[in-house]
């Protein structure tokens, strides 16, 4: 296992290397003045504009360009914003905030899809499946910003159950109602999957083994049934943390919530390059880092996977 994990995290060095190199390029790719945002209504002096390029070093190849931000970054710096803060302060006041709301959505998709998804698999073909199925197709029809304003509307400014928005600091009560909305989508989808996997485990010879021998119906399901089925929906919450980090931008705009994702927005709109490829590498160090644990407790629910 210790092999498996350190030769993972090898190779996690190239995957994060070629990631932030297409990013930094891209971002740099876009056409216009990188400089406009910084200058207000006037156009920037050409004494200003030919000092930033030489801060930054893009009047040299990508390539070079690219090695002196991977060695600012090795040494913390990753920039600075419009505003004079470092884009180190910016991440760490808005990262934080970020994370609590991604953690409140898997938190849903975990409780509520694999319970909700166990439920339906056991009751295959009732009311309850039938309606859980409805509802979750009506949550993938439906984008995430329509999700939450209905429930703004509804549960907050009408019932008055939950804030509409979101307080200083991100109380974990606040974040109740916008990480539902966030994990929405991906709770139908985890509803779905948990459902499609438990059926075909029950279908599976082991199974039916465990139960002729006349094991109780509570212990099958839950050593032989449930914690093989999850494995692809482990699979596939690890994948989505990263889409749960990108949708935030919407989620938090619409619950007005100052995290990665306004800053991320924010710095999109007047071009803070600098932010958007030090934000973006954190994220992408997030993903790999998820993907590995998830790829560790696989062992833990199936005894049949070992890692040499």
């Amino acid at each position: 296992m210790g092999r498996y994990v350190v030769r993972r995290l090898l190779m996690m060095i190239p995957v994060l290397l070629g990631t932030t190199f297409l990013i930094y390029t891209m971002a740099w790719a876009i056409p216009g003045d990188p400089f406009a945002s910084r200058c207000g209504q006037r156009p920037c002096s050409d004494a200003f504009v030919a000092a930033e390029t030489e801060r930054l070093h893009l009047d040299k190849p990508l390539p070079v360009q690219y090695a002196y931000f991977l060695g600012n970054m090795a040494k913390g710096d990753f920039g600075t914003t419009s505003n004079g803060q470092t884009v180190l302060e910016a991440t760490e006041k808005a990262f934080p905030i970020t994370v609590k709301l991604t953690v409140v959505a898997i938190t849903f998709e975990l409780v509520l899809g694999i319970g909700i998804g166990i439920l339906a698999a056991l009751r295959r073909g009732g009311y309850l499946d039938g309606f859980f199925l409805f509802t979750s197709l009506v949550a993938i029809s439906f984008p995430s910003f329509v999700i939450g304003f209905v429930l703004q509307y509804l549960l907050g400014v009408k019932l008055g159950l939950f804030s509409v928005t979101v307080g200083s600091g991100a109380p974990w009560g606040d974040l109740i109602l916008p990480g539902f909305v966030l994990a929405s989508l991906s709770l139908a989808y985890v509803l779905r999957l948990t459902r499609a996997s438990l059926l075909e485990t029950l279908q599976a010879d082991h199974v039916r083994t465990a139960i002729a021998k006349g094991l109780p119906r509570g212990m099958v399901l839950r050593k032989h049934v449930v914690r093989n089925s999850l494995i692809p929906v482990l699979t596939y919450i690890g994948a989505d943390v990263g889409a749960l980090l990108g949708g935030a931008i919407v989620t938090e705009g619409v619950f007005n919530i100052q995290g990665i994702g306004g800053l991320l927005y924010h710095a999109m709109r007047i071009r803070e390059n600098a932010t958007v490829v030090s934000v973006t590498t954190l994220v992408v160090l997030i993903i790999l880092l998820v993907n590995l644990l998830v790829d560790l407790l696989y062992a833990r629910l199936d005894p049949r996977i070992r890692y040499e």
